[in-house]
């Protein structure tokens, strides 16, 4: 049986109003991708952790209306934050490690510019990102879904993760890891670099604010691979895969 379709809405005032307008992208993918039509069931989402499961009343040239019938709280959210920090990477790759990275539990992400960091961000390709992590959380039935941010300097990313407990600085030139993944708990940041890696100066630097270094094995990995890689890492020891 397939699950009822999801949609991201805003200022939901439930239960004080049960009508509620689907309008803009959401509605546009709802009425000519997914052909929702009046009577369907559908579940609304507001980033707030709910899922509001909703009945389609109208459906209009630009809008349709629904209304809500229940909210209840959305079990597929993450107990531990994990907080994924990736270079900017070339093509369409942030976007592969964006929609992996919240498939897998991610709560907040940030992309980057560094020394060796040859791709560039504008604001088209940061709302594109943020738009792949909303359908990446309705595919993978999440109700939240991350804010990717971008930081122009490590520094600034770097620092926008000081008060997590776990700090990993993961770097193709580590030896070995400061610190066992198997032996983390509570909230996590996860640093991967572009596709240039890190300069010997940014390594110092991040271990200069308690960065743990951090190695993902002895073969060299492509950037996404890493950053995906890690994810996984992250969410598996912290409980999220079991």
């Amino acid at each position: 049986m397939s699950v009822p379709k999801r949609f991201f809405v805003e200022n939901l005032t439930y239960p004080d109003n049960s009508e509620v307008y689907l309008e803009g992208e959401e509605f546009t993918h709802a009425k000519t991708v997914l052909r929702v039509e009046e009577g369907s069931e559908i579940v609304l989402l507001d980033n707030s952790g709910k899922e509001y499961s909703a009945i389609v009343q109208r459906i209009e040239s630009r809008r349709l209306l629904a209304h809500i019938t229940g909210a209840a709280a959305c079990d597929k959210e993450p107990k531990s934050p994990i907080y994924l920090l990736c270079g900017a990477l070339k093509g369409d790759k942030t976007e592969l490690v964006v929609q992996k990275a919240v498939e897998l539990g991610a709560g907040k992400i940030g992309v980057f510019s560094s020394e060796f960091c040859s791709a560039y961000m504008n604001e088209n390709k940061l709302a594109r990102l943020n738009k792949v992590a909303h359908e990446a959380a309705k595919q993978c039935l999440r109700s939240v879904a991350p804010e990717v941010a971008y930081f122009p300097t490590l520094r600034e990313a770097l620092i926008s993760a000081e008060n997590y407990k776990n700090k990993l600085f993961f770097c193709e030139f580590a030896s070995c890891s400061d610190v066992e993944f198997s032996g983390i708990s509570g909230d996590c940041a996860l640093v991967i670099g572009s596709e240039g890696g890190f300069s010997e100066t940014e390594y110092r630097y991040a271990k200069s604010l308690g960065f743990a270094g951090m190695s993902l094995g002895k073969r060299i990995l492509r950037a996404e691979t890493a950053a995906i890689s890690a994810a996984a890492l992250a969410a598996y020891f912290l409980g999220e895969l079991k």
